[in-house]
């Protein structure tokens, strides 16, 4: 059934990029497909990057839409060392792939803004990708605190109602 529900959801995306639902419905096929196929990791990996190449090409569609942001973060998430054993789409990561998967996103994100400078969620998912890349200690040698701080007051200008969350954001992160 994982399968097909799996084709399902692609459907429907491919019907509609902002079809939240179906987002969303693939975030939680994913660890049930990937069992059912017995996936090993290099199974878990190609089905990754699938995964990323599919949300980059929505992003460059429709920068602005709220959905593709949640399945982005989604699958950024899986990247994370605090992230379940059970959620995680490739399980045998280390710290060397993630910065590799987090320099690939950093990248596609920086180049995101050429021409969509005014979309806050690019700014968002930077500085996200920037806390985890510090995590994972490779730090200022990917994203400067001086880019981290730009993005920073991009966000806190495209956002002025989330003050409250920025700031916060902001201590946490030591700008």
């Amino acid at each position: 059934m994982s399968e097909q529900e799996f084709e399902y959801t692609t459907k429907m995306i491919k019907a509609n990029l902002s079809n939240f639902s179906a987002w969303h419905n693939r975030s939680q096929l994913i660890p049930r497909l990937l069992s059912d196929r017995h996936a090993d990791s290099a199974a878990r990996r190609t089905l990754l990057d699938q995964e990323f190449d599919l949300i980059t090409q929505a992003l460059y569609t429709d920068p602005y839409d709220q959905s593709l942001w949640f399945y982005h973060q989604y699958l950024m998430t899986t990247l994370s060392v605090k992230c379940p054993e059970k959620w995680r789409i490739v399980r045998e990561l280390d710290d060397g792939d993630r910065v590799e998967y987090l320099q690939t996103q950093l990248e596609m994100l920086r180049d995101m803004l050429d021409g969509t400078d005014d979309c806050k969620w690019i700014y968002q998912a930077l500085l996200t990708t920037a806390q985890e890349c510090r995590e994972v200690e490779s730090g200022d040698e990917v994203v400067s605190t001086v880019e981290m701080e730009e993005w920073m007051v991009q966000l806190e200008r495209l956002d002025p109602l989330r003050k409250g969350r920025w700031v916060d954001w902001r201590k946490s992160l030591g700008l």
